[in-house]
């Protein structure tokens, strides 16, 4: 191929190749053990998989309904009502995508305009402020300070204006585990009573919190659902991200431009893993027990590596575990974070790219999602440090 004699201007001159692709690529070469990028290393149930099965066999070959099947979209509002006491209308209210980044760029560039303000939590997961960038508007971070990596709302207060248009929330939260209580959101809707002030939610990681607790979804909030586009998604719950199905809630009026902008960088997704998740959602306890099979494998990690270099706090959800290693080495957590993976033979992604300023509080995160077998490697060469 000859080299390009056209000059293009990047619209993203900061962004490279994600660290998830660079060290799942690393991981591979160098045959290390995979901690890294968000996704497990087992297979999805066996039930979905005859599911998509008979959905191709049935037919189920051609374009789904822009906004998804019909079917899926009423189990979803069925199982939101049931979960978190909102109805919403799955003609009107709900829309299936190709995946949550798909979702979450859809909902800004649906609602955005150049120059808005957007209010981002960093650390932060890392397709939040391109599509901000992509948008012609503007990301304004405020940070989460470990170890608690809570928010601060009065920091928040600080930094809204007459240009903020959009509030970005994550819970449970990547790369850290921690979750909104509901104090966070009476804080929330406090701050955004009376103004236009939009929130994307994104909570892909919802059927996994532990010790007891339980996900405070926007949804929960009527005064806060009616101003949000909550985003999330089907892989993460049914150990098929390569399938990339997830979905969005927003108010009609919200969801009538999020749909505009849909049907033409998308237009339909899957048809007939849509309709294979459509018939499992059925069996709540695929969903409803994932809190405790994911605390489980949590655990496991944990007490494996005890005794260990390395510090932790066990996550409050999600599938990760922050580790630190303030006690191992002084290198850069991308340096180490590398060197792990050539010279241990095991990948973990640096906390330090989350954050849009030079950050580095000497911590990796590990992605637990794994078979037994796998954590259990990962332990022994974690002892061996």
């Amino acid at each position: 191929m000859p080299k390009s004699s056209v000059s293009l201007k990047s619209k993203l001159p900061k962004v490279g190749t994600t660290i998830f692709t660079v060290m799942s690529k690393l991981a591979a070469e160098e045959g290390a053990v995979n901690l890294s990028q968000g996704f497990p290393d087992f297979d999805s149930p066996p039930h979905l998989i005859e599911l998509v099965n008979a959905a191709l066999r049935s037919g189920e070959n051609q374009y789904a309904p822009m906004a998804g099947l019909l079917a899926l979209r009423e189990r979803i509002a069925e199982k939101t009502e049931k979960l978190y006491g909102a109805a919403y209308d799955p003609e009107r209210e709900i829309t299936i995508t190709a995946g949550a980044t798909q979702a979450i760029f859809t909902a800004l560039l649906a609602s955005l305009q150049e120059n808005d303000e957007v209010i981002i939590f960093s650390p932060a997961y890392d397709c939040y402020e391109p599509a901000v960038d992509l948008v012609g508007a503007k990301a304004v971070f405020v940070p989460l300070k470990a170890p608690e990596f809570k928010i601060n709302w009065e920091e928040v207060k600080k930094v809204i204006n007459g240009k903020t248009r959009m509030i970005i929330i994550n819970s449970p939260h990547n790369p850290t585990g921690t979750t909104l209580s509901q104090q966070d959101l009476k804080e929330l809707e406090h701050i955004t009573q009376g103004s236009d002030i939009m929130i994307l939610s994104d909570e892909v990681y919802e059927h996994m919190v532990f010790d007891g607790h339980r996900h405070e979804s926007l949804a929960r909030n009527k005064s806060l659902a009616e101003r949000s586009f909550i985003i999330s998604s089907f892989g993460k719950t049914y150990h098929s991200t390569g399938w990339k199905v997830g979905y969005c809630l927003a108010p009609a009026e919200l969801m009538k431009e999020f749909r505009k902008t849909h049907q033409y960088n998308v237009f339909a997704v899957n048809r007939p893993i849509q309709k294979a998740y459509a018939d499992y959602l059925v069996y709540e306890d695929a969903y409803l027990g994932l809190n405790d099979f994911y605390q489980e494998k949590r655990d496991h990690f944990l007490k494996m590596i005890e005794g260990s270099r390395f510090g932790f706090v066990p996550t409050k959800s999600t599938y990760f575990q922050m580790l630190s290693y303030d006690k191992v080495s002084d290198e850069a957590d991308t340096d180490f974070a590398v060197r792990l993976t050539k010279e241990k033979k095991i990948a973990s992604i640096p906390i330090s790219v989350f954050y849009n300023r030079d950050v580095d509080p000497k911590m990796l995160r590990f992605c637990f999602a794994k078979q037994n077998g796998t954590l259990e490697q990962a332990a022994e060469i974690l002892h061996s440090i």
